[in-house]
């Protein structure tokens, strides 16, 4: 039972990421009807997003302390962030230490911005050019994205730590009734889990709920009825591209004390989760969502040691054995609408 709850718990916290960044890949795919595979890239500049504001609350000046000294008894010089020096040295340091979830407020714009960018400047140009044509398009935005991130910040990992507040970990079996110390889990894997959540929630809300959501809907539904009716859907769209982009960046963002950010982890991430938004069904929100999480799940049982000395690999493979499964069965994925990727 422990075991079980453990793999569940692992599984959802992978599903949370491929959840995510199937959202904004199906919220892309069923407004504009664009596969876009620089969506991954997306996820990366959102993790370099809190990197890049923990190294600019990093920056520091070397000030004379008088209270220590070196060995030769002189004053020893120390670094002391400009942040201190701006907000005082307990908020500054609150402040460096919350790096990360504060990255979100640099995220939101920064990636609304980067959004409507492709979207206006490269991805509008292919909406009517076939899917293998906008593949092509966006996997080749995505390497250039990663080039550019290598550049600036190396090929290396960046450690990007939590707060200290949420470091550790916790005794999630106990919060159940279960044996203390049965099942112990990090703090920041959960707060990621329900971070999530909210995400997610808070786009179904913002469509189902919404003026400007009811028309996306409409939009996505009968796209020619909506623009006839004077409402300007592509403007719309547009902002709905930047929304999906927000989606990707800020998974990234809280990814990050749980990956350290790389070049490469964008792509790492987009192939999953493509095959998540394939088994879920192409243009299905629900769908994205459920199969990010049940995919996830499916991995993490199939990394038990036990699984792999059975079938040695499985970790590996299970997520594609899935999606060959759904696409010769039922190839519009579980929810996807009737017709969409059946031809």
């Amino acid at each position: 039972m422990d075991a079980f709850l453990l793999q569940i718990l692992n599984g959802l916290d992978k599903g949370s990421a491929y959840a995510l960044i199937a959202l904004g890949l199906t919220l892309i795919f069923g407004t504009l009807g664009v596969v876009n595979f620089a969506h991954g890239a997306l996820f990366m500049i959102g993790a370099f997003c809190a990197v890049t504001l923990n190294a600019i609350l990093g920056l520091s000046h070397q000030v004379t302390d008088p209270e220590r000294t070196d060995f030769l008894g002189n004053p020893l010089q120390v670094d002391v962030p400009y942040v201190y020096d701006i907000f005082g040295e307990s908020a500054g340091a609150w402040i460096l230490d919350w790096s990360v979830p504060l990255a979100i407020l640099l995220a939101i714009p920064v990636m609304l911005v980067i959004g409507i960018v492709m979207e206006r400047g490269l991805i509008r140009h292919f909406y009517k050019r076939p899917h293998a044509d906008q593949i092509l398009v966006t996997f080749g935005l995505a390497i250039v994205l990663q080039e550019i991130i290598k550049a600036f910040y190396g090929a290396n990992p960046i450690p990007t730590p939590a707060p200290d507040a949420l470091r550790g970990s916790v005794d999630f079996g106990a919060w159940l009734g279960l044996q203390a110390g049965s099942v112990i889990y990090p703090v920041w894997r959960l707060v990621y889990f329900f971070f999530a959540g909210i995400i997610i929630a808070g786009v179904f809300a913002f469509l189902q709920f919404t003026t400007f959501g009811m028309v996306v809907r409409a939009g996505m539904a009968d796209r020619e009825t909506v623009g006839l009716l004077g409402i300007d859907i592509d403007r719309r769209f547009t902002l709905m591209f930047g929304l999906a982009a927000i989606v990707a960046g800020l998974a990234g963002v809280m990814y990050t004390p749980i990956l350290s950010p790389n070049y490469h982890m964008g792509m790492d991430f987009l192939v999953l989760s493509f095959v998540v938004v394939v088994v879920g069904g192409m243009g299905s929100l629900p769908g994205a969502v459920a199969a990010g999480f049940l995919l996830g799940i499916l991995q993490s049982f199939a990394s038990m040691n036990a699984v792999k000395s059975l079938l040695p690999g499985i970790d590996q493979i299970i997520i594609y054995l899935v999606a060959i499964v759904i696409l010769l069965t039922r190839p519009r994925g579980l929810l996807g609408r009737k017709g969409v990727m059946e031809e």
